[in-house]
């Protein structure tokens, strides 16, 4: 097994198609990838979209990788998963509208990165009961690097923390850190 790496945490929604199965997908795909081991993912919830009205629910959840890849470098992946999962990054495509796929690179490790293409911590991760209550049950005492407050202080914060409701597991996705990779300690 490799060693070293870093603990990084990507953002899952879906709002169009068949939502569990594009699930799944990114299950398998994480799986597939060389420079990135899975190591744990959170229960799915279902949320209410955020943007234009008129879309459907998303399923939202949190995953738990390591990664041997620069920041930039893991930002390029996630879209390339995204485009072959049907992701439409076309200049039609309306900024925080329904989609087919979303992969957000919520942490670096504790790394504060501001570049043109890429700002980690995601700039309004800890602002959304969607991101921050599956990530406080994957990594609850994990401390946001700009905000200081663990994730899980975070989440018990968000004022819209009752419209996201837990989902049933979709067929594919891991149910807890023994599903998957290596087991970490300590979130």
């Amino acid at each position: 097994m490799r060693v070293g790496g870093e603990i990084v945490y990507v953002a899952v929604g879906a709002n169009l198609g068949d939502r569990e199965a594009t699930f799944a997908a990114v299950i398998e795909s994480f799986e597939s990838e060389r420079d990135l081991l899975l190591l744990a993912a959170s229960p799915v919830y279902e949320t209410a979209p955020v943007g234009p009205g008129g879309q459907a629910a998303y399923l939202n959840a949190a995953i738990e990788l390591r990664t041997w890849l620069a920041p930039l470098e893991l930002l390029h992946r996630l879209q390339r998963i995204e485009a072959r999962l049907g992701r439409d990054r076309g200049p039609d495509a309306v900024r925080w509208g329904p989609r087919r796929i979303d992969l957000d690179l919520l942490f670096y490790g504790d790394q504060c990165i501001e570049l043109p293409e890429l700002v980690v911590p995601h700039p309004r991760a800890h602002e959304r009961a969607f991101v921050m209550l599956p990530m406080a049950q994957l990594a609850p005492k994990f401390r946001h690097p700009v905000v200081g407050l663990s994730v899980a202080e975070i989440a018990r914060r968000q004022p819209d923390k009752g419209d996201v409701l837990v989902w049933s597991r979709p067929p594919g996705w891991p149910g807890n850190r023994a599903d998957v990779g290596e087991s970490r300690e300590g979130g």
